[in-house]
């Protein structure tokens, strides 16, 4: 009897061992959502059309004919549109976008680059004087200010743990460095 108990006791605790052992967390980034919220936001801030497609409306022409009859013959299948937007995203694309009008000149002449780590950086500011450095620096610190917001909040949006924005930040470099058109 004492060897059927000691068995038992030794197969029980193996097989709790063995469930123990076998519990893995895994930890999800959704990389591909974060990839298509981040060239949707850069390229609204730098004033491109999503996808880099026309609207179906063209100024004073209506739909286009073979894209209606398309539509009518031929009904699309939405994929799961991922867009991500609340008030504080649309103020911050707003600001970042009017001041991304203001530093276009500056990137054009190599004053500004864009980092791996998502944030703007000066490059060579020689030939600028001291107010202008300053000005510059001041576009620089509010923009990275902003965009430090933005990667917050689309964390939040994404429900992705907050622990996780320099992921976001690296997604976001990317877009960011692709040349403007």
């Amino acid at each position: 009897m004492n060897t059927y108990r000691k068995g038992l006791w030794m197969s029980a605790s193996i097989f709790l061992s063995l469930i123990v052992a076998c519990v893995t967390i895994n930890i999800y980034f959704p990389a591909e959502k974060v990839e298509s919220v981040a060239g949707e936001i850069v390229d609204e801030i730098r004033g491109k059309t999503p996808d880099g497609k026309e609207s179906l409306f063209r100024k004073g022409r209506g739909l286009h004919l073979a894209e209606s009859l398309t539509a009518l013959v031929c009904p699309r299948a939405w994929a799961d549109e991922l867009t991500v937007s609340n008030p504080t995203i649309r103020g911050l694309k707003e600001r970042m976008k009017a001041r991304y009008a203001q530093m276009r000149p500056f990137y054009e002449k190599g004053m500004l680059k864009e980092g791996n780590d998502g944030y703007v950086s000066l490059g060579n500011a020689a030939g600028l004087g001291l107010k202008e450095k300053r000005d510059l620096n001041s576009l620089v610190s509010a923009e990275n200010s902003d965009r430090k917001q933005l990667y917050l909040e689309v964390a939040t949006a994404l429900k992705i743990d907050p622990g996780q924005v320099n992921r976001i930040a690296q997604i976001f470099a990317k877009e960011w460095q692709k040349p403007v058109r």
